[in-house]
């Protein structure tokens, strides 16, 4: 278990960093007051998972420390979407359109009611 949560530390700390190099790069290149930082990173974190996943899935990566490193630790510290995303796909995959559309909607207005509720409780303080 140890061994587990080393690699998927090294991979968030990797991936953590490389979300802020990469949105904080793109983000000064815009004038835009969109946040075109955070999608590129976004994006990009969900062409990674997939593109990790199809390896692992056809046999070209069978390590399972680098499994863990590259999906749960730097995709997730690049980018928690990704996860999201790729947890999405396997309910379309499966054709499981009930928990797809329940997990996404869900997933979506609670966050953002609860990033609504924390904001407000620190601005009651």
């Amino acid at each position: 278990m140890l061994k587990a949560l080393f690699f998927v530390g090294m991979g968030s700390l990797s991936g953590g960093i490389t979300r802020f190099l990469i949105s904080k790069f793109v983000q000064s290149s815009t004038v835009l007051s969109f946040p075109l930082g955070t999608f590129v990173v976004n994006v990009l974190g969900c062409f990674a998972i997939g593109m990790f996943y199809g390896l692992f899935e056809t046999g070209h990566l069978m390590n399972n420390n680098l499994r863990l490193f590259l999906t749960v630790g730097f995709c997730g510290g690049f980018t928690t979407f990704s996860t999201f995303m790729n947890e999405n796909y396997l309910f379309l995959k499966d054709q499981n359109f009930f928990y797809l559309a329940i997990y996404t909607s869900l997933s979506l207005f609670v966050g953002l009611i609860m990033l609504y509720v924390g904001y407000s409780i620190i601005k009651l303080l």
